[in-house]
């Protein structure tokens, strides 16, 4: 026999309700922000592949370019590198760009990406 009552535990059917919510939006925010990440490390390897190849400025752009291609990166181009001497006389090779996501009507997400060759990863616009 019970002599009191005996308390109920678990989650309500509100509470479900709303965590499945907040678990399907940050499932849906991610489905959009992975491949933009993605994009950016394809990027990142595409400009470390050009310095590797080394030559002229277009050589670099080209080379860039080709890896675009084949990386599916359609954010930047060839032309949109930063490519300078660095202090120690080496080549350095940078980028920065932004990519919005829409979200919800007029609300979007702002993604600012930037890399670079150079050892400490700063970009020549950061300097």
């Amino acid at each position: 026999m019970h002599t009191g009552k005996q308390r109920q535990q678990g989650i309500s059917l509100v509470g479900l309700i709303v965590l499945l919510a907040v678990g399907g939006f940050v499932a849906v925010l991610a489905l959009k922000i992975v491949p933009t990440y993605t994009e950016y490390r394809a990027i990142q390897n595409a400009i470390v592949s050009a310095k590797a190849g080394g030559g002229t400025v277009l050589q670099m752009q080209k080379s860039f370019d080709a890896s675009a291609t084949v990386g599916y990166i359609s954010a930047i181009n060839g032309k949109d590198l930063i490519i300078s001497r660095g202090e120690n006389g080496e080549t350095e090779i940078s980028f920065a760009y932004e990519k919005k996501i829409p979200l919800i009507g007029p609300a979007s997400l702002l993604l600012e990406y930037e890399g670079s060759t150079a050892k400490h990863g700063m970009s020549k616009a950061d300097q």
